[in-house]
């Protein structure tokens, strides 16, 4: 009934409306008649009383659209009308409307791109239950997000602000579901994990903290809905079902609802153990040791009515007491909050800023997109000078012409995000489904939401108006009797004068923003390049990698050491391998693991008396061989170098010069380990990179595996022969060991992959984004140079047929267009020059100031311009004299 009244009720108003349109117009009409009629009275003939009345009356076209607007009832007709007519303009000029569209869809599309990754890794809050008071903890003045298993106890146990803290960290784990052993990424969990975050259950059920007994009390687990889906293909069964881990038997005790993934935005776990059976998930029990911070992380939902500020204060104060109870274990124990997601500064705060430069790239892509095609409407609008000054003189008002032109702009635009809209969404899935690194659980979840799409409407918007309103000007300030009586030759603009435009300002804005791209995407390229070439301290070429942790298998305490000795003794047997060694976790291998040291002299161990914090590494004998490290002084490791011998450790030349002075005081000298056991310098290694490959010198230290065991395993194989050839024989071996040992093999340039990930996206991106600044300059450079030239055919042809030199046609043609050129694009240079120094966050020796990249830059904008004018200077050398006079 509400849809029939509906009906009822439009389709009257639309007769009401017509009806009043009929009496307008007849209103109108009867104004000339009378005026017809009282001339034709005092003698003239009636044509001629009618064209006069005609005449007197004035623009007929601007008194009905004036009354038509007086009774507001024609807003949506004329709306109508100027999409027609604009559709109608944009179909005769296929090309323009084609470019157009095509412009802004590369603009809007990277736009949306970069939007949804920003949105899908910042913006988009974790998606779990009151979002808005949930906070993870940070400590220290560098805000690491890592915290001890007894520290995270204290601190759930003690605070007033938070309903309760739950902690959580990821681990690698071997699972068996009867087929062969994989590996599989684990989230550890306290066992209040999922109650602190109100989650619940899609199937089964979840652990809970009086599930916890002790160490490897709670032998359960708990699957992610996709990870169900995909491994056991959603069967409903699956509840109760035994699988081994590491080979213990562990419960599927449930599966979680689909919307939740975990609490980092970018990994994702296979599964959820408990946080207590960590001796059985990593060989080791950590549980205890109160130093070891091993990226536990921490977060709760205040409760209500606490504000973050009272939160903090309540953690400062635990944490003071922290330090005084513990002064050997906890230092600088201060807290900050921040939003979960993105693991705090460690991953959040360089992706934040590469993204936030990203995204400002990306706006000035737009910008120019903006740009050039303002300066296309411009043209157009002068080229249309005649259409629009006949429509002015038969009575159109200026707004009505502006609303078709707006309208125009504004089909353009949006046609340009749809496309630019569509090339997006396509790009996002793949990119959602991408995973970059095979042997991580890294993931990329920028699938785009309503945001995405909504941003992407508001860009076409404002773009359409941005690049409408440029001939806005010209059409306010057309004469259109002017124009009438110029003929064929008039336009909007009138004349070429000498002074700045706004197709010139277009102009100078396009070249500064595409120089500004290519001047970063060349800085990325170079520091890439850099980086692959550059010492780390090891030498990836001709080096395979057997990643695997003992524990997977089962093996603990000695055992471990047993099987890591088998392990290099075999592999050392196939034919063509030069050396084998092991490490706890090779170079760069997202991160290092840290530790305190301290002078011999110091009796103190806290923290804050440390003499440095220096990357740790486990090594067997046969490892710097292995790895291609130099050896500067002193040995190596031997097997002998075992638990009952003196604690010996091999550091590398930044360690010696930190913590001794020299190289030579350094040898044969003892400093104190956290745990106050005094360890001699036995040898001193080359610098390398640790951790990122964008640090500073960080001092370093190797010790004997025997004498710091670690189920965590890197075999390293050197070989004269191509590693992948070795593949299937490494394979062969370790198998033959054990069978049911999970274990990835990959060179150890593709193991580098982690760690020159941020690197090459960074390249790709900027890359990318310096192809598409450099097309738009082209065709700013093209059309702005070809317009110039139309305009000034007839002088070209003069000045030809008056003997003009070549050089002189073109200084006369394009030498305004080159003198933009070079201005934008010196300016550009000198932001781009400005701004990427945030590459260097990223980008491993990137830096603005290397003479390649100043020179590539140059060169490639001169090529630029070359490439633009190169068809418009042939146009203007072939202009014919005689047949433009003739013409005239």
């Amino acid at each position: 009934m509400k849809l029939l009244a509906s009906l009822r009720f439009r389709i009257a108003n639309l007769f009401e409306r017509a009806q009043k349109n009929a009496d307008m117009e007849e209103e109108l009409r009867s104004h000339i008649q009378h005026r017809a009629d009282d001339l034709e009275r005092s003698g003239l003939a009636r044509a001629e009383a009618e064209r006069r009345a005609r005449v007197e009356f004035g623009g007929y076209e601007r008194y009905r659209q004036e009354s038509y607007e007086a009774a507001r009832g024609q807003f949506f007709e004329t709306l109508l009308q100027d999409v027609r007519f604009s559709l109608r303009i944009l179909r005769k000029s296929p090309g323009f409307t084609v470019v157009a569209i095509l412009t802004l869809a590369l603009a809007i599309g990277a736009n949306a791109v970069v939007f949804s990754v920003l949105n899908a890794l910042i913006l988009r809050p974790l998606n779990v239950p009151q979002m808005q008071s949930l906070w993870g903890l940070e400590r220290g003045s560098d805000q690491n997000v890592s915290e001890s298993y007894p520290d995270y106890l204290d601190l759930r146990d003690r605070n007033r602000s938070f309903d309760g803290l739950a902690a959580y960290g990821l681990a690698s784990v071997g699972l068996d579901t009867g087929n062969n052993p994989s590996p599989a990424w684990v989230y550890e969990v306290s066992g209040n994990y999922f109650d602190a975050l109100s989650i619940h259950p899609y199937l089964g059920r979840f652990f809970h903290a009086a599930d916890e007994h002790g160490p490897n009390s709670v032998p359960y687990i708990v699957l992610p809905y996709a990870y169900w889906q995909s491994r056991f293909q959603g069967d409903g069964s699956v509840v109760g079902r035994v699988v081994q881990l590491n080979k213990h038997p562990f419960t599927i005790l449930g599966v979680a609802p689909p919307e939740f993934r975990g609490t980092l935005s970018f990994l994702f776990p296979d599964f959820w153990v408990p946080l207590v059976d960590q001796e059985q998930m990593e060989g080791t029990n950590n549980l205890n040791a109160r130093g070891n911070r091993n990226i536990l992380m921490v977060l709760g939902h205040l409760k209500a009515g606490v504000a973050p500020a009272q939160a903090i204060s309540d953690l400062n104060s635990i944490g003071s007491y922290l330090e005084k109870t513990y002064p050997k274990d906890d230092g600088h124990m201060t807290f900050s909050l921040a939003r979960p997601g993105l693991a705090g500064d460690w991953f959040g705060r360089p992706l934040k800023e590469f993204l936030a430069a990203l995204m400002l790239l990306a706006g000035l892509i737009l910008l120019a997109a903006c740009a050039n095609l303002g300066s296309l409407f411009a043209a157009r609008a002068a080229d249309r000078g005649r259409e629009v000054a006949l429509r002015l003189a038969l009575g159109a008002s200026r707004r009505r012409i502006l609303r078709g032109l707006f309208t125009e702009a504004i089909l353009i635009s949006l046609a340009g995000g749809a496309v630019g809209l569509s090339g997006s969404v396509v790009l996002l899935r793949w990119l959602s489904a991408w995973r970059p690194l095979s042997a991580s659980a890294l993931q990329v979840p920028v699938n785009p939401d309503a945001k995405v799409y909504l941003v992407a409407l508001l860009l076409a918007l404002a773009s359409g108006f941005l690049f409408g309103a440029v001939p806005v000007r010209q059409v306010l300030r057309t004469d259109p009797y002017q124009v009438v009586k110029a003929g064929s030759s008039g336009s909007i603009s009138g004349r070429l004068g000498r002074r700045i435009t706004i197709r010139d300002l277009s102009l100078v804005v396009q070249i500064a923003i595409c120089a500004v791209l290519v001047t970063s995407s060349m800085v990325a390229v170079r520091g890439l390049a850099r980086s692959l070439h550059s010492n780390f301290g090891f030498e990836p070429q001709n080096a395979m990698l057997i990643d695997t942790a003992l524990s997977m298998g089962g093996y603990s305490g000695d055992a471990v050491l047993v099987m890591q000795k088998r392990m290099i003794d075999a592999l050392g047997t196939i034919p063509g391998v030069n050396a084998v060694g092991s490490v706890d976790r090779p170079p760069l291998h997202y991160g290092a693991n840290t530790t305190h040291v301290f002078s011999d002299r110091t009796t103190d161990l806290r923290p804050s008396h440390a003499a440095a914090e220096v990357a740790m590494y486990n090594i067997s004998p046969g490892y710097f061989d292995a790895a291609g490290t130099s050896l500067l002084a002193g040995r190596a490791f031997s097997w002998r170098d075992d638990k009952t011998s003196p604690r010996v450790a091999v550091v590398n030349r930044e360690f010696a010069n930190k913590i001794f002075g020299s190289v030579r005081k350094a040898m044969g000298s003892y400093y104190k380990a956290e745990d106050g056991s005094r360890i001699q310098v036995v040898g001193i290694v080359e610098d390398g990179k640790y951790a990122s490959l964008t640090e500073t010198l960080r001092p370093a230290m190797f010790l004997p595996v025997l004498q710091s065991p670690s189920s965590l395993t890197t075999l390293i194989v050197r070989s004269r022969r191509d590693p992948q050839q070795l593949a299937p024989a490494i394979k062969s071996k370790v198998q033959s060991l054990d069978r049911g040992l999970p274990f990835n093999t990959e060179t150890w340039n593709q193991e580098l992959d982690g760690a020159l990930f941020a690197s090459r996206m960074a390249t790709v991106s900027l890359g990318v984004m310096g192809v598409m600044g450099a097309m738009l300059a082209i065709t700013g450079i093209f059309g702005t140079a070809a317009y110039s030239i139309s305009k000034r055919l007839r002088e070209l042809g003069i000045r030809i047929a008056l003997g003009a030199q070549r050089r002189q046609v073109l200084e006369a043609a394009l030498g305004r267009a080159f003198r933009l050129f070079a201005f934008g694009a010196a300016a550009g240079l000198v932001l781009g020059l400005l701004a990427t120094k945030v590459l260097a966050f990223i980008v491993y020796q990137a830096t603005p100031r290397d003479p390649l990249v100043l020179g590539g830059v140059v060169l490639a904008m001169l090529l630029l311009g070359l490439v633009a004018t190169w068809i418009p200077a042939q146009r203007a050398l072939s202009v014919n004299p005689l047949m433009l006079l003739r013409e005239e």
